[in-house]
């Protein structure tokens, strides 16, 4: 069975939205512009963060922070890498054993364990990103590849075209979870697991039938058809002299 949040005394842990908006301390001008502008999407729209406001409350200058960064955008991908690496820096050994969506259960309670302190700052994204189809196309992006490393994570296969839309499902999926995640005031995130619980049961089903429609691939079909004609070419009488 999947590990579930646990504090020290062993009750639910709480993901509750008092935890503090960003990070206590951080430490490169790299980590602070981050922590800024997560924080200022928790209390602005995505549009209307600009780089002035960013450098002004990580205690940077404009210079410093353009030699770090490009775009809002690529401060977004540097949050979700520093997300991804603290989620595959907390594997359990004792979920090798477990089915795959046990594990892909754990892999996810631990990001959403991650991003907590991000609660505010995630429900302002998503209602941008409702409002702007660039932005969410963008994120989108960023939430496949992050969630390729997810599967590879719960040891499940993330290579290849078959990965990719493994990884496009999942995205989709976590993005559904989210939503209940934002709303989630329970104690121990009671309302999160299940909506996790039950998406992870509809992927499963949906796995399925992707493995079936996988079966008929252009590329497989094509595989089909060049090896048909090779047979047929090495079938015919050679020609006479």
């Amino acid at each position: 069975m999947a590990r579930r949040p646990r504090s020290e005394n062993g009750a639910p842990k709480s993901t509750s939205p008092s935890t503090p908006a960003t990070p206590a301390s951080a430490g490169t001008d790299r980590e602070k512009i981050i922590a800024a502008f997560m924080g200022l999407l928790a209390e602005k729209r995505f549009e209307e963060i600009g780089f002035g406001d960013i450098a002004k409350h990580a205690g940077v200058t404009l210079a410093v922070a353009r030699g770090e960064f490009g775009s809002t955008l690529a401060i977004l991908a540097a949050h979700s890498k520093a997300l991804d690496r603290k989620v595959l820096a907390g594997g359990d050994n004792d979920m090798a054993e477990e089915p795959p969506r046990e594990r892909l259960f754990d892999v996810l309670m631990r990001r959403i364990e991650a991003m907590a302190p991000y609660r505010d700052a995630t429900r302002s994204l998503m209602r941008s990103a409702a409002r702007n189809p660039g932005l969410a196309f963008a994120l989108n992006g960023l939430a496949l590849r992050s969630q390729r490393w997810m599967l590879t994570a719960a040891d499940i296969d993330a290579a290849g075209p078959r990965g990719l839309i493994r990884a496009q499902g999942l995205a989709m999926l976590f993005a559904s979870v989210l939503r209940t995640w934002v709303n989630d005031d329970e104690e121990g995130a009671a309302k999160t697991m299940a909506a996790l619980d039950r998406a992870l049961g509809r992927g499963q089903r949906w796995s399925s039938m992707l493995e079936d429609l996988c079966r008929f691939s252009p590329a497989r079909c094509l595989g089909r058809r060049r090896r048909h004609r090779r047979d047929e070419y090495e079938d015919e009488e050679p020609a006479a002299a």
